[in-house]
């Protein structure tokens, strides 16, 4: 199917549990598109170097400001001279989050999730060390707006905001073939991570749920994940996923019986051995399933100390 898409998946392996990130590159009239580029690092340099080679890279489309997505895009814009084409809100993101500014805030941050001092300073060192996997930045060229068409391969493609893994990362979709590049909004195999990371919308699982039942009117039929194979049948998949998040959703109810810290959910909802990296997602994740309960009315949030509660309804 790929082929007669004319697009070529490009599979960029990754230092983490999650391996790998596909990116992918197509040929259009004047040149070729790249969607999404993986980290900035030695690795992922030589890659491209062989990839790109005697071709003309008009394009580079950015999915969402995550580092396997965007981190190597600037240095991929500076090699080939292409178009950097992303959504504004991840853009402005992408700017912002491995600042030293605001990762100077992480800490207080983590403070207010009742996160001890020893692991929160070490959350913050891991996140301090993807700024250089994701420098230089990128010069964006174009934004991407909700329902804008542009050529990938051998169709044209809908841009599909979907909110949720991040505020403004983007979908591919093409009606005629019922074809989705669905970036990291459904994943064949895991569910995508939702994190609340102290910056941005403060409910990303509501809008994560509401962009995935939005998405099942497309009824797309074949699917080309970020991460995983691609697969048939995206609404299938996304009442697998929704499910996920109500079971979830339930298991973090109960484990606000009596009130408790960000960090004590966490412990409970992730009782395995996580790396450090890992923790800071798990915790992410925690803290946006109690925001979508505080949302929905289903717990309530006090300020204790310098600590966020969470408390039966």
């Amino acid at each position: 199917m790929l082929e007669q898409l004319a697009i070529t998946p490009i599979k960029v392996d990754l230092p983490f549990r999650l391996n790998h990130v596909n990116c992918f590159m197509a040929e259009g009239e004047n040149g070729w598109t790249i969607i999404d580029a993986g980290l900035n690092n030695a690795y992922t340099a030589k890659l491209w170097e062989e990839q790109i080679e005697g071709k003309e890279i008009t394009d580079l489309f950015i999915t969402h400001y995550h580092p396997d997505h965007f981190g190597y895009a600037g240095s991929l814009q500076q090699k080939t001279g292409a178009q950097v084409s992303m959504s504004k809100i991840d853009a402005d993101a992408g700017f912002n989050a491995w600042t030293d500014e605001f990762i100077g805030t992480l800490l207080g941050n983590y403070e207010l999730s009742g996160i001890p001092d020893a692991i929160g300073r070490q959350m913050m060192e891991n996140t301090d060390t993807f700024k250089s996997l994701i420098m230089p930045t990128p010069r964006v060229d174009h934004f991407f707006v909700e329902g804008e068409k542009v050529p990938i391969g051998r169709y044209e493609y809908e841009v599909i905001l979907t909110p949720g893994h991040s505020e403004g990362m983007v979908c591919f979709y093409n009606d005629e073939t019922k074809v989705l590049l669905s970036a990291d909004h459904i994943l064949p195999r895991i569910t995508p991570n939702i994190s609340y990371w102290y910056h941005g919308d403060d409910n990303p699982l509501k809008s994560y749920l509401t962009s995935l039942k939005d998405m099942k009117k497309l009824d797309a039929q074949y699917v080309i994940p970020s991460h995983g194979k691609p697969f048939y049948g995206a609404n299938k998949r996304i009442d697998e996923i929704i499910a996920h998040h109500d079971e979830r959703l339930a298991e973090t109810k109960k484990a606000i019986q009596e009130e408790s810290t960000v960090y004590e959910v966490f412990k409970r909802l992730f009782e395995w051995e996580l790396t450090i990296h890992e923790t800071r997602f798990a915790v992410g994740e925690t803290l946006a399933h109690l925001e979508y309960l505080r949302h929905a009315g289903e717990c309530r949030r006090e300020k204790k100390g310098n600590e966020w509660i969470y408390l039966p309804k």
